[in-house]
């Protein structure tokens, strides 16, 4: 059985007017928000169990894009139903089945294509929230294209001591009050990365924050936690620039 990954309610959210588009490239769809400058920088923003049109990830990639980026977040579900709030949790492991983290590959090469040759990005970063983080770590182990990465509470798999040897600089952020991943498993991931990894890479906790926390709009944030949630995306931003 698992515990519902999400401690507050998905359906009690504010609505948001969005700033990019969608389009339409090969056999997906994709929300891209583009900054008001030329830029051959791009990021890469995958989604959580939720799908590609839940209001606070379009909220993230329009904040990532006003610093400066050309970001697009891709349905990596392919037209298949995101999870939604009224599905039950007995339900969550088939569901996964259908919807592995671990083969967003090809999916990824498409992105990358379309933002090479139809956008005239040269350098492409990715961030990707809970099942997105899990991805995100995934493809940063794989795709040496992807300057660098942003794993915001991604469950950590443990299939193999080739899980910590990623390509190009890795940001993870977690939650300290996430109950899908414990402390230990954080302390394991440093660990390993401490004896595998050959570039760059950062582990972050912060304090009191749930599953989910860092995605949220400002009108749904609690006060005591608004300073934490700045802070990481600040983080991630600032990760992003680094590199991109």
């Amino acid at each position: 059985q698992m515990a519902d990954p999400f401690l507050y309610n998905t359906g009690e959210r504010s609505q948001y007017g969005c700033l990019g588009h969608e389009v339409q490239i090969e056999h997906i769809k994709a929300y891209v928000c583009r900054p008001s400058f030329f830029t051959d920088k791009a990021v890469i923003v995958i989604h959580d169990i939720f799908g590609w049109q839940f209001p606070d990830i379009r909220y993230i990639v329009d904040l990532i894009a006003g610093h400066g980026y050309i970001t697009i977040c891709p349905d990596f579900f392919k037209g298949t139903d995101p999870w939604k709030t009224t599905d039950h949790w007995a339900d969550f492991a088939d569901w996964m089945k259908d919807h592995d983290p671990m083969k967003v590959d090809k999916e990824a090469d498409v992105v990358l294509k379309y933002l090479k040759e139809q956008c005239g990005a040269k350098k492409i970063g990715i961030v990707g929230f809970s099942w997105g983080g899990m991805a995100v770590h995934h493809l940063m182990l794989k795709n040496p294209q992807l300057t660098a990465g942003v794993s915001l509470y991604g469950r950590i798999i443990r299939d193999s001591e080739e899980r910590y040897n990623l390509l190009n600089p890795t940001f993870f952020i977690f939650g300290e009050k996430d109950h899908t991943i414990s402390y230990d498993q954080i302390i394991l991931l440093e660990e390993k990365l401490k004896q595998y990894c050959k570039v760059a890479y950062k582990i972050k906790v912060y304090p009191g924050q749930v599953h989910g926390f860092a995605q949220l709009k400002p009108e749904d944030m609690k006060p005591d936690d608004k300073p934490y949630i700045e802070e990481a995306r600040k983080d991630m931003i600032d990760w992003i620039k680094m590199f991109i």
